[in-house]
């Protein structure tokens, strides 16, 4: 017996994607520009990876009252101090913001810290991250993201063409900049976990747009110029898979966000952003911004010099 697929889309879709497509312009330009606003005019929770601090890690005797244990540590006068569990219930991770003096200052901040917990506490792992350490952590972290996007345009622009190179990149940007919007929108840490959520974001997102690039480039043939149904067809050829892929990967990142606990719950929900956003994109961004306009000049000559063609031609 011969099982048929199952088809979750059918094959002969026809979402006028093209169509919508200057709808999807603006409003990825607008939320694009909020993005930028936010960044400028609020800016980043930056964590102690980035604005330097202490961070330790403790294991309780019993289940952590993380109340209790933010007033302890609050009362001591270092600033507003970030407590969280950290896998089980018995283990929380405590972060405290940079003091002045030193590594010496330091050190007595960790000393009084761990006085005022008592020794049912066990410490398990300190940290402390300095000024210097934290702005080389900040610029080699935006230095990684800039080299990805800039090598991810050379190697497009190497595959297939600038168009395509072009509409990759801005695609790209748009994720990277809605994912950062919303983090100054809902005032979530920004960390190092974050960065590396962030590119394996780009990752995601590129190869969801080479997929539809590489769909455009079969449907166009030998032709120089790339017509508005071409890729309208090519989206539609390619969104039962862009649905299926985005739809298990989202699962995932929900199950994450669900039960993966606190210490995975930052990169999870910036994968979902940036999940979302790179979906979009890829199908309402990257691939309409190769569509060229050829050949609407070509089908205008055409019709321009089509009288002088059909005119009979004059008595000699």
């Amino acid at each position: 017996m011969k099982f048929k697929p199952i088809r979750f889309i059918p094959d002969d879709t026809r979402f006028p994607i093209m169509r919508l497509s200057r709808f999807g312009f603006f409003v990825s330009g607008l939320l694009s520009l909020a993005s930028v606003l936010l960044f400028v005019f609020v800016g980043l929770n930056v964590g102690v990876d980035f604005k330097g601090g202490t961070v330790m890690t403790v294991r309780t005797a019993d289940a952590a009252n993380i109340e209790q244990l933010r007033e302890q540590v609050s009362s001591l006068g270092f600033g507003q101090a970030e407590i969280q569990e950290f896998g089980s219930p018995r283990d929380v991770l405590i972060r405290l913001p940079a003091v002045e003096g030193g590594d010496e200052a330091q050190q007595t901040t960790i000393a009084k810290v761990k006085e005022a917990l008592g020794p049912g506490v066990e410490f398990r792992s300190v940290e402390v991250v300095g000024p210097k350490v934290s702005s080389e952590l900040a610029e080699q972290s935006i230095l990684a993201v800039v080299f990805a996007i800039g090598g991810i345009l050379f190697y497009v622009w190497f595959r297939f063409e600038w168009q395509f190179a072009a509409g990759a990149v801005l695609s790209l940007l748009h994720d990277v900049l809605i994912t950062i919007g919303i983090f100054c929108l809902l005032r979530i840490e920004f960390n190092l976990q974050i960065i590396a959520a962030i590119l394996t974001i780009v990752g995601y997102s590129l190869n969801d747009t080479v997929v539809v690039f590489d769909r455009i480039r079969e449907n166009r043939g030998k032709r120089t110029w790339i017509s508005r149904e071409t890729v309208n067809l090519s989206i539609n050829q390619t969104f039962s898979r862009t649905v299926l892929t985005g739809g298990s990967t989202l699962a995932t990142a929900i199950v994450l966000i669900a039960l993966g606990g606190t210490g995975i719950r930052p990169f999870a929900y910036t994968f979902l952003i940036g999940l979302i956003a790179g979906t979009f994109s890829s199908v309402a961004i990257a691939a309409p911004l190769v569509y060229s306009r050829r050949e609407e000049e070509e089908e205008r000559a055409k019709a321009a010099i089509a009288p002088v063609i059909a005119a009979p031609a004059p008595a000699v």
